[in-house]
């Protein structure tokens, strides 16, 4: 139903402050109670949503409600009389004609002519409505007013909300008193009734309903605009207790976004020590979801348009930018994340736990400890077993032995640790193991591949221990060919465990007793020699490597370790691994870099341009920078699921070649996530230790390449890092300097580097 405008009853509170005039008009208004005019607002509010039980329709005497029918019964009292009309399909009104049923109102909105005096609203920004006196046009659409602020200025005619009627002639001077005593006679809870006098020739009651229409959020809707009026109609029941329940949900809302930021702010101004553990920001549901919204913000990894709106709500109410790196900080800064979070990491979703059923299925195996080719293993138990690694490592997969054979020949064995005697494809532990794909290391710790307790207490070689193992002997012509060969399952005792600096200080000892570890690196040393014959390209380099405890303190220790790839004992290693290790292929002539500087330089201008490996699953592929015929990834089947591929198809080949290729390369790209991961790790506590270093403190580096001019890329030595910076003139690839750190910023990659000197 709709309603134009209409004489009726009062909308305005009583009040001392009450004219005569509008008094009267309120009791005139209350003794027409049974006036068409209010049968038609019956006739809505019998549709009116009844919120309020017992709640009383207003009949207004002198401004003041007196009544006790309530609106069901007095809708009874009048429904009669109503149905008569009803069926006359109309309803008059102060000369208006209203519909009922929701048909349009037949009256047309007369459009009003704006006149000198006229009194009028109208909007002066996004956010203010003033009322003022129009003054004089300006120009041909533009009218001057004089504002309730007491402000003349120019407005265009779309700018105008509403006239108010039965004003031709208003004194400037008085809006401002006009405006207050509207406000203080404006009742919202009269709303029900406000579209009664709407449009009536009594300005301020007019006004008034005029101003508590246009604030209306849920009874009443605009049915028809003209010029500077319109049409009102109140909203169906169902509508009206819809948006009331919109607006209460938002109201709880914004209480709820507003509770959010003060705890945020509070957080915030809490010492480090009294930050809000991690766990208590998920302790209530809807807390934790704003805190997810903000960590997918922060990795760029929000799943909906409503979480990113969510995290932009946030940012905002807090000051701060809606960019990730905002959101990223502010969840440092309330305690939720560590300071040194590693947002890759979250981003890839690296896998950190095992589910119940890949654990049970570990333990049910270890339990088991039957090995399914127990009566086919050969017994090398007699032999001396090195085991060289890293200090911290927890998976030890391969390990060395040597002997002289009686014609002067050396016999080598590398023995990689068994798990096909553990886990057989297809089983939960091997699809677990796949979809990680590789083990992964990182300077803050190690996420494997298998569950740590297979992996350590049944896979890993274990100094002292009797261990399942595949050994491949490998006996050497004296130019370090390959004479034969074997593969084995078998059975081995690791005598020593070393870590490359304590096989390194064995070696240099020259003991009689580890004559064994010294014949390893004379069989190194002629590999070495028979592949750089065949082609091989030494890429050996320098690289760091960065161990950090306590990765969640503000300031965790960093343990920073420098190897020498070329050195004596990671040369053993690598060599022995050579046949099963994993570099790229390329066929490049290792003549081409010959002018270079053996080592780091000459290294990393082969790296700059190598291509990525490339794998045939039926016939071998020749390795030129190995100096090989072939080249199969088999070493580290503990680390690596392609190693693991590999120990799978030495027997009984359950996977084709067809098979194997979408096996690879769906792990390959795991593989290739946990490297990227590992890099930037690396990188990111190699600037974090640099940072922390005193400013004045000089570094030595070598000169890689130069980029541009006298722009070039440098290895810092004594770190194992690389960055630009600009050289003065003389200085020469493969030349060392010192340079100062001017700037180090882990999180944005940066590091900055002054030349101040050549080293002698």
């Amino acid at each position: 139903m709709a309603a134009g405008a209409a004489n009726g009853c009062s909308l305005l509170r009583s009040s001392a402050a009450l004219s005569a005039p509008l008094s009267a008009f309120s009791l005139k208004c209350s003794l027409r109670l049974r006036s068409s005019v209010l049968f038609a607002n019956m006739a809505w509010y019998s549709e009116f949503p009844r919120s309020r039980p017992g709640s009383l329709f207003p009949s207004l005497v002198g401004g003041t409600f007196v009544r006790t029918v309530s609106v069901p019964r007095l809708v009874d009292l009048v429904m009669e009389e109503l149905a008569e009309l009803k069926s006359k399909k109309q309803l008059c009104a102060a000369g208006k004609t209203i519909l009922l049923n929701n048909e349009l109102m037949e009256d047309k909105l007369d459009k009003q002519v704006l006149q000198k005096g006229m009194l009028l609203e109208f909007r002066k920004d996004s956010e203010r409505v003033l009322l003022a006196v129009a003054q004089k046009p300006d120009g041909k659409k533009n009218w001057m007013v004089y504002d309730q602020n007491g402000v003349i200025s120019s407005i265009k005619p779309q700018q105008i909300t509403y006239i108010v009627p039965g004003v031709n002639d208003f004194d400037h001077t008085e809006v401002m008193g006009f405006v207050q005593r509207a406000h203080n006679l404006l009742d919202m809870s009269i709303l029900e009734c406000a579209w009664i006098v709407y449009g009536c020739r009594e300005p301020l009651e007019s006004y008034c309903a005029h101003l508590l229409l246009s604030k209306d959020e849920f009874y009443f809707s605009v049915k028809e605009s003209k010029g500077f009026s319109s049409v009102y109609q109140p909203r169906p029941s169902i509508q009206v207790e819809e948006l009331m329940q919109r607006k209460q949900a938002k109201l709880a809302s914004e209480k709820e976004h507003e509770d959010f930021i003060q705890l945020l702010m509070s957080a915030m101004a809490s010492a480090v020590t009294d930050k809000p553990p991690k766990c208590s920001w998920k302790m209530d549901e809807k807390i934790w979801s704003k805190i997810e919204s903000l960590e997918a913000y922060a990795i760029d990894a929000c799943k909906s348009d409503e979480e990113k709106k969510t995290a932009g709500k946030i940012l905002r109410a807090m000051g701060l930018p809606k960019m990730s790196s905002s959101a990223m900080q502010l969840l440092i800064d309330i305690g939720y994340f560590p300071v040194h979070i590693n947002l890759d990491f979250l981003k890839y979703n690296v896998c950190t736990e095992f589910s119940d059923e890949v654990l049970v299925e570990a333990e049910d195996v270890l339990l088991a400890s039957s090995d399914p080719d127990e009566l086919n293993r050969k017994d090398l138990t007699f032999l001396k077993v090195y085991a060289i690694d890293v200090d911290e490592a927890d998976e030890l997969d391969d390990a060395l032995s040597a002997m002289r054979l009686p014609d002067g020949r050396i016999r080598i064995w590398i023995h990689v640790a068994d798990p096909t005697c553990f886990v057989q494809p297809q089983s939960v532990i091997d699809r677990e193991a796949r979809r990680r794909g590789t083990s992964v290391f990182l300077p803050t710790a190690t996420f494997p591949m298998f569950p740590l307790k297979l992996a350590m207490e049944g896979m890993s070689l274990q100094q002292g221990k009797t261990c399942r193992a595949v050994s491949v002997s490998v006996v050497l012509h004296p130019d370090g060919s390959i004479a034969e060969y074997s593969i084995d399952n078998s059975i081995i005792r690791p005598t020593y465990m070393l870590t490359y600096e304590s096989a390194t200080e064995l070696l240099h000892l020259n003991l009689e007793e580890e004559a064994d570890l010294k014949l390893l690196s004379e069989a190194a040393s002629l590999r070495l020699q028979w592949r750089c014959q065949q082609g091989a390209i030494d890429t050996a380099t320098i690289e760091a490597r960065v161990k950090v405890s306590n990765p969640d303190d503000p300031e965790p220790p960093i343990n920073l370790y420098i190897e020498d790839q070329a050195g004596p004992a990671m040369r053993l290693v690598s060599e022995m691994m050579v046949l099963c290790g994993e570099v790229p292929q390329t066929n490049i002539p290792a003549s081409t870099f010959s002018h270079l500087p053996e080592g780091p330089v000459r290294s990393a201008a082969f790296v700059k341009i190598m291509r990525a490996a490339e794998m045939d699953f039926r016939k071998p592929i020749r390795h030129g920078i190995l100096g090989i015929p072939g080249y199969v990834q088999f070493s580290s089947p503990i680390r690596r699921y392609v190693d693991l591929l590999a120990h799978y198809q030495r027997d009984s080949l359950p996977f084709s070649a067809t098979q194997m290729e979408g096996l690879v390369a769906a792990v390959n790209t795991q593989g290739k996530i946990a490297r990227k991961l590992s890099n930037i790790s690396l990188r990111y506590w190699l600037l974090e230790f640099l940072r922390r270093q005193p400013r004045e403190r000089k570094f030595r580096a070598v000169v890689l390449r130069f980029i541009k001019d006298r722009a070039a890329t440098v290895l810092l030595l004594e770190v194992g890092i690389q960055a630009s910076a600009l050289l003065s003139l003389g200085i020469q690839v493969g030349d060392e300097i010192y340079v100062l750190v001017m700037e180090a910023h882990p999180r944005d990659d940066i590091l900055l580097l002054r030349e101040v000197g050549v080293a002698h």
